[in-house]
């Protein structure tokens, strides 16, 4: 059975709502989104991520910040955008600003949404402090991605869907949790660990 979505496209009742994040480089904030969300949507959303000036490699540091909290993201390669032009997307989520400004119109009328973020490869300083960026990024993203999730199907379906996701960004608290926190709910597995559910 098919589904109506806004705009006119189909999907299949019961298939996994596609979800595309982008980025410049597809190095590091969109590869760390794209695992997260794969990881921790258990099949109901499915993720893939691309860039709009692809870098030559995905970035050792998302990799290693990845690989704290158990997923292995080593052999994954940065990807550009115009290889997921052609697919269909309901979900598109730029996670910086300059691909916010160079998004491309999807086919499909997707849902798009812009949760903007430093880009931790800009992080100066120390190995420490540079991998600390990439894990408060991980955490930010976690976050979202959570709050994502917790928005029912239905809803993402039906009830003005981009005001729903796009204002994610706004309902973070002001403070980055540490690493391991209580932002950070649902563990590699995708199982929740907040003590309420």
């Amino acid at each position: 059975m098919l589904r109506a979505r806004r705009g006119g496209t189909l999907r299949m009742l019961g298939a996994p709502i596609r979800v595309l994040f982008l980025c410049t480089g597809n190095s590091a904030r969109s590869q760390m989104a794209e695992a997260l969300l794969n990881t921790k949507a258990a099949g109901r959303l499915v993720a893939e991520s691309a860039g709009s000036r692809p870098a030559a490699q995905v970035n050792p540091l998302a990799v290693q910040a990845l690989a704290q909290i158990g997923i292995d993201w080593r052999g994954h390669s940065p990807r550009g955008v115009d290889a997921s032009s052609d697919q269909r997307w309901d979900l598109v989520i730029t996670v910086c600003d300059r691909a916010r400004e160079s998004c491309p119109i999807l086919p499909g009328h997707p849902i798009y949404a812009h949760w903007g973020m430093d880009d931790p490869a800009e992080v100066t300083g120390t190995d420490e402090e540079k991998l600390r960026a990439f894990v408060s990024a991980r955490i930010l993203l976690a976050r979202r991605i959570d709050l994502l999730l917790d928005i029912p199907t239905e809803k993402l379906e039906r009830q003005a869907p981009e005001r729903v996701v796009g204002k994610i960004p706004s309902l973070e608290m002001s403070d980055t949790p540490e690493l391991g926190g209580p932002l950070e709910r649902h563990d590699h597995r995708g199982r929740s660990r907040r003590s309420d559910r």
